[in-house]
């Protein structure tokens, strides 16, 4: 958490990032939009501009003392530090505690990606209850960030539930924790932004549309706009409180025109035609739920403000749209995000105009009739993508590489990899299973029946004489607890020219996507190798990008010999890499291939060589054996798969859910 900082870099300095510019300024207008998600290659100054936002965010007035950062004028008669008495608004020095107010900078409060649901929502106070004997709640970073900026840098790498957690938040204002003895709820109005490079993995549809505004930030490749970018950047490096002075007139009018805007908010009219052109736009995108309109609808509001107008004109939708829509479009859990201009202007043209003269008095008065958050329930997420969790296969999907449904499968024994969603795991979340001692002043939920039995047999030694228990730093339990882990599936296939024909590639690929699909679903990283010709190659590094390992199957050469050992080499040394980088996420080596070896002396005996020192490490495999039916069968992948200890299936047998079941079932070994 931090406030503003000085001589951060100006706002008003970024270069070539317009769109961004606007989209993060009507959030900070009208919270209630619901956010801005950022996504952009590294290096486009993502994380830049959201830091310089709070330079020009207003000052708020808190009540001293409130750690929930109540509004004096305004105190909320649900803080649990209340109740508050409303300050005087004849007191002269305002920003003294004596007059009931303190003023202080906007906050930025940065969200880490490792971060607990406990760091996040808050939690018990374990030394107060066990010590004093009161259940006390200790506010986490939610309370933090109230009437500020709450920042989650590389969200598509944050828990899923923390996400969750997040969007509800910020859709309705409110933080509700119900946990351990503590019922709270406390005011938690803040404007999210979260910024990803897609690279990295992309966030699924449904948390997707939980996001108000997306902006996709793209370096630009004009070259004086690059040298402006430089010598901006260049300057404030060199000289940053010179750089800062120069900036400092168009800072504070843009602080001035942000006060003035979130003034004119509930005063800006939306018309029922202006309604039915955004109803219009959205229904032509076939954009899944409500919540599309209503946040295209409150943009419209905003930016309208942010013109100094109080009527939403074709101008302000179309602006909204083109930030609400964009990552509402997906139809394909593969889809990329993004918008078709040219279909938006056919619809903005094709739709019905703004009204000219409102009736202010009528049912569009100010506000545009937009529910807040909280006034009316938000809508539930659109139907599930395809490939939702528990649902079952749906056709034939034998000569196709498009995704398709998989069932929902478990393991038996957990292990304690990186929570996902996948096999059962010890993790951060999940059911309480046992309790360990904590190791420092390490953070985690407490085991409170633990923490009691540890500290008991001490009582009287340690001198009690009161209610409430002495506790000590080596008394403190915390929880373990199993939840879902996911894994590093890594796709080692066979594209030389014994796997050339066009039916089996499909096949193969088919049998590929299914898995990706479940992959997509289970929060899993994957790599791809390939081998075909003198070598092997690495397609893909593991990465949390399932689209991107899609994009690169789709594309996959074939042709040449069958370098088989060379592949398992590879497969073997990406494994190791990808051990020491991310340790506590097990791995799966899926090998596609006939089984024949072609390069090289001694071919098959140098794979079969490579085979066993894959098995010697204890890497879990799967073999799925290309060979056809027809005709005669050598039989070499199942050599093979007796070399690695893997499971053996027979690509003709192998119907997509029977992969999957097979694959999450070798993940427990």
């Amino acid at each position: 958490m931090r406030a503003a900082v000085p001589n951060s870099f100006p706002f008003t300095a970024v270069v070539g990032m317009d769109e961004l510019q606007l989209a993060l300024v009507l959030a900070a207008i009208s919270p209630a939009i619901g956010g801005v998600l950022i996504r952009g290659e590294k290096g486009t100054a993502k994380s830049t501009a959201v830091r310089a936002l709070t330079e020009i965010l207003p000052p708020v007035d808190v009540v001293p003392g409130c750690r929930f950062s109540c509004d004096p004028e305004r105190p909320d008669p649900t803080c649990p530090d209340g109740p508050h008495a409303e300050a005087s608004a004849t007191a002269q020095d305002a920003s003294s505690a004596a007059s009931g107010r303190v003023v202080r900078p906007a906050r930025l409060v940065e969200l880490p990606v490792g971060a607990t649901e406990d760091r996040v929502l808050g939690s018990l106070h374990l030394e107060k209850a066990l010590a004093e004997g009161i259940t006390a709640y200790e506010p986490g970073l939610l309370a933090a960030a109230h009437r500020g900026l709450l920042y989650v840098d590389e969200v598509n790498l944050l828990h899923d539930h923390l996400v969750d957690v997040l969007l509800d938040a910020a859709a309705m204002g409110r933080a509700t924790v119900e946990r351990d003895g503590v019922s709270v709820t406390h005011p938690a109005r803040f404007v999210l932004v979260g910024t990803m490079n897609p690279e990295e993995g992309e966030l699924r549809p449904q948390l997707l549309d939980r996001f108000g505004l997306t902006v996709d930030v793209v370096a630009s490749r004009d070259p004086a706009v690059r040298v402006e970018v430089m010598r901006a950047r260049l300057g404030y490096e060199a000289d940053p409180d010179g750089f800062v002075a120069r900036y400092d007139g168009a800072q504070r009018e843009l602080a001035e025109r942000i006060v003035k805007a979130r003034d004119l908010v509930s005063e800006v009219i939306l018309t029922d035609a202006a309604l039915r052109q955004i109803a219009e736009i959205c229904a032509s995108f076939d954009v899944d739920g409500m919540r599309a309109d209503l946040v295209t609808a409150r943009t419209a509001v905003a930016h309208a403000a942010w013109s100094g107008r109080t009527v939403v004109e074709v101008e302000d939708v179309r602006a909204a749209a083109k930030l609400a829509l964009p990552h509402r479009r997906r139809r394909n859990p593969f889809d990329a995000p993004g918008l078709d201009q040219e279909q938006l202007e056919e619809a903005i043209n094709n739709s019905t105009p703004p009204e000219e003269d409102p009736d202010p008095d009528g049912p569009d008065g100010p506000g545009g009739g937009v529910p807040e958050s909280g006034d009316t329930p938000t809508p539930s997420d659109g139907p599930a993508a395809p490939g939702g969790e528990g649902a079952a296969p749906s056709g034939d999907v034998a000569g196709s590489t498009q995704p398709y449904k998989a069932r929902l499968l478990s393991v038996s024994t957990a292990g304690a990899g990186v929570a996902g969603r996948r096999s059962r795991a010890l993790t951060e979340v999940g059911r309480v299973v046992g309790e360990r001692a904590r190791v420092g002043r390490e953070a985690g939920r407490p085991h409170v029946l633990g923490t009691v039995r540890s500290a008991a047999p001490y009582q009287k030694a340690r001198g009690r004489s009161g209610p409430g228990l002495v506790v000590r730093a080596d008394d403190v339990r915390l929880a373990v607890r199993e939840g879902r882990e996911g894994n590093l599936v890594l796709f080692c296939v066979d594209a030389s020219g014994s796997m050339g024909t066009k039916k089996r590639m499909v096949e193969v690929k088919t049998a590929i996507v299914s898995l990706l699909l479940d992959a997509y679903q289970r929060r899993d990283t994957v790599g791809l190798v390939t081998f075909a010709g003198p070598a092997a190659t690495v397609a893909l590094p593991p990465t949390g990008s399932v689209e991107t390992a899609v994009r690169r199957l789709e594309i996959l050469p074939t042709g040449g010999r069958t370098p088989l050992a060379e592949g398992l080499l590879q497969a073997s040394d990406v494994l190791r890499i990808a051990a020491i980088r991310d340790p506590r996420r097990r791995p799966l080596l899926v090998l596609v291939t006939d089984g024949r070896a072609t390069y090289g002396d001694n071919a098959f005996a140098r794979a079969r060589q490579a085979a066993g020192q894959l098995a010697q490490r204890g890497v879990a495999t799967v073999v799925v054996d290309c060979e056809p039916r027809r005709g005669v069968r050598l039989g070499l992948a199942a050599e093979l798969a007796a070399d690695l200890g893997a499971e053996y299936l027979d690509l003709g047998d192998v119907a997509a859910g029977n992969l999957i079941r097979t694959v999450t079932e070798r993940k427990a070994a």
